[in-house]
């Protein structure tokens, strides 16, 4: 069976809420397939054909692509600029078996049980339709292929001291998130929607990153706060920055399934 006809990416309600500032481009750079993709890594293998959507600049993808050489990963986002940046930084790096694709993952231009394995990190909770979207993972995986999923989860992580103007500026995140069509509480349901989407044997896990230094993530956030027009929540994260009792450890939860 060939590829199967959906909704073009220009139909699909959503904007990502992190946004393509050169400030989300370093926090982005940061993590690797060892950092943030290791609950999957031990189910990658040599000759591997593997899927990475949402791949963004890449960095986990070329970590996917040594890890399972001579196989080959393909990855899609939907901004051509991640693409572009992907596609250079793979051949900066000398990796030729990753290939970077401008699509959306509610219509993957590939053949039904084309790939091993499936891997989505950090994109999920940017989806309106996520059950839909892991169908059309399930689709292109081919029988007793997994799926691997990593999300954070925004209902479960630690900012402290906490303040009243700090809450603010996280509840103020987690609407942006769902005025944008995303849901910041979809760690905790990632094994539900892929049983919805017809995968079996879903097991969830979950742990902390302690952003250390705390600009790590303080920078991105006050900059898309800036661009949001709220100029309030960007001061309140550029202070937490450079207040030496700051902590944040942000939920990530991931969850393995099959295709049967």
């Amino acid at each position: 069976m060939t590829t199967r006809a959906g909704p073009p990416a220009s139909d699909v309600p959503e904007r990502y809420t992190l946004g393509y500032s050169n400030a989300a481009l370093r926090f982005l750079l940061r993590r690797t397939l060892a950092s943030h993709g290791a609950f999957f890594s031990s189910r990658l293998e040599s000759g591997m054909t593997v899927l990475d959507c949402g791949c963004g600049p890449g960095g986990i993808t070329l970590g996917i692509a040594r890890r399972i050489s001579p196989g080959r990963v393909v990855a899609i986002d939907r901004d051509a600029g991640q693409i572009e940046f992907a596609r250079r930084s793979a051949e900066e790096e000398g990796v030729d078996n990753a290939e970077f694709r401008e699509a959306s993952i509610y219509d993957l231009p590939f053949a039904d049980a084309t790939f091993d394995a499936v891997f989505s990190h950090a994109l999920f909770e940017h989806l309106s339709r996520p059950v839909e979207a892991a169908r059309e993972c399930r689709r292109v995986l081919r029988p007793g292929g997994l799926i691997g999923i990593a999300t954070p989860d925004w209902e479960a992580f630690i900012v402290a001291p906490d303040t009243p103007a700090r809450r603010a500026a996280l509840d103020a995140y987690c609407a942006g998130q769902r005025r944008n069509g995303g849901d910041p509480g979809i760690g905790r349901k990632l094994a539900t929607v892929l049983t919805e989407a017809g995968f079996v044997d879903a097991r969830m896990s979950a742990r902390f990153e302690n952003y250390d230094p705390l600009a790590a993530i303080c920078e991105v956030m006050a900059d898309q706060f800036e661009r949001d027009g709220m100029p309030e929540h960007a001061q309140t994260m550029s202070a937490l920055q450079d207040d030496p009792l700051g902590i944040w450890a942000q939920a990530w939860v991931s969850c393995v399934a099959r295709r049967p």
